[in-house]
């Protein structure tokens, strides 16, 4: 499976990979597990149009779209974990909200990201996934995503539990 190529049908492009805010590195490889580092709505290093609380300062239909970036920069960043001939399945997806207290939709801003990773990944996105509010983030962000990938390779496709096929 190309993820560039996936992603550019979909009208999108991937990112390159973030660059970190502080002493830590966007993504750690361990045996065939990668893990990524909270990726924030960055797009080119500009996080203006993704800030504030949601919904009071930044409406919870912009907040979806930040948490589709978070997701691109989460696989940006997986993606430079990859060996020749490796995909990615996304295994667990940890997404904050920075929320008013009356906020409960949490869920619903994650959609945005959980729905791209099948649109990017097939099979291979589907994933378990915690939606948590937030009373802030890092550089007020309205959203923040950490994924945890599996690489596999390139031919093998999730088909459901514990089913795998070649092709």
């Amino acid at each position: 499976m190309d993820i560039v190529k996936k992603v550019s049908e979909l009208g999108l492009t991937l990112p390159q990979c973030p660059a970190p805010l502080a002493a830590y590195v966007p993504a750690v490889r361990f045996g065939d597990t990668i893990v990524v580092s909270g990726q924030l709505p960055s797009v080119k290093g500009d996080f203006s149009a993704y800030t504030g609380i949601v919904p009071n300062e930044l409406p919870a239909e912009k907040a979806t779209e930040a948490a589709r970036i978070c997701l691109l920069n989460n696989i940006a960043a997986a993606m430079t974990q990859l060996q020749q001939g490796e995909s990615l399945k996304l295994v667990q997806m940890q997404g904050f909200v920075q929320s008013a207290a009356n906020f409960h939709e949490q869920p619903a801003v994650l959609n945005g990201a959980s729905e791209l990773a099948v649109q990017i990944l097939g099979d291979n996105g589907k994933h378990a996934r915690t939606a948590v509010g937030v009373s802030a983030l890092p550089k007020n962000a309205a959203v923040e995503i950490s994924c945890t990938f599996q690489a596999i390779p390139e031919e093998v496709q999730f088909t459901g539990r514990m089913n795998w096929i070649e092709g």
